[in-house]
C-alpha cells in the first residue's frame, strides 16, 4: 500500500471517529452515522489498497 494512500485512509478514518464522537455528544443521530459511514469508506479503501498490493506479488 502506497504510503501516501495509507495516510490519508488513516485520516479519514480518524474524522469518521471524531464526527461519530461529535454525534454522540450532541445526540445527532444523522452526525452519527455519517462519521460510521465515513471510517466504513476508509476501510474499504485501505482493503482496495492491500488486495492491489497483494495483486503485485
Amino acid at each position: 500500500m502506497g504510503t501516501e494512500n495509507k495516510m490519508r485512509n488513516v485520516a479519514e478514518k480518524a474524522q469518521g471517529k471524531a464526527k461519530e464522537a461529535v454525534g454522540k455528544v450532541t445526540g445527532d443521530r444523522v452526525v452519527e452515522a455519517e462519521g460510521r459511514g465515513k471510517q466504513m469508506k476508509a476501510d474499504l479503501k485501505q482493503a482496495a489498497e492491500k488486495v492491489k498490493d497483494a495483486g503485485k506479488h
